[in-house]
């Protein structure tokens, strides 16, 4: 993995569900609702937290600014964010695929 990628990992649950909102550009009240509908209801963004996100992953180069429209921010997933999102993705799969091979032990709990 790609040592620029490595070091953006793991990101965390609303980063991870905000770039998925990302696959197309959006503004900040879109991406709440994209963020919870993916969710299926379990991660909900309030506009504090959303606003510290963008901030971070914009330094970060995950995410950029791409117009504004009726005074309203539309953003982007840059090529970077896309790569990071995809090696989270792999991380996870991973991690499913090792919990599912240990299915049986843990059903003794």
């Amino acid at each position: 993995m790609d040592a620029s990628i490595d070091k953006l990992l793991p990101l965390s649950e609303a980063t991870y569900y905000i770039l998925l909102a990302l696959r197309e550009p959006a503004h900040g009240y879109a991406i709440m609702q994209q963020v919870e509908a993916i969710s299926e209801g379990a991660v909900k963004i309030g506009p504090g937290t959303l606003y510290g996100a963008f901030s971070n992953l914009e330094k970060q180069g995950l995410i950029e600014m791409v117009r504004e429209a009726e005074r309203r921010k539309v953003y982007a997933m840059t090529d970077l964010g896309r790569h990071v999102l995809l090696a989270q993705l792999r991380r996870l799969r991973v991690m499913v695929r090792v919990g599912d091979a240990d299915a049986p032990f843990l059903s003794t709990y």
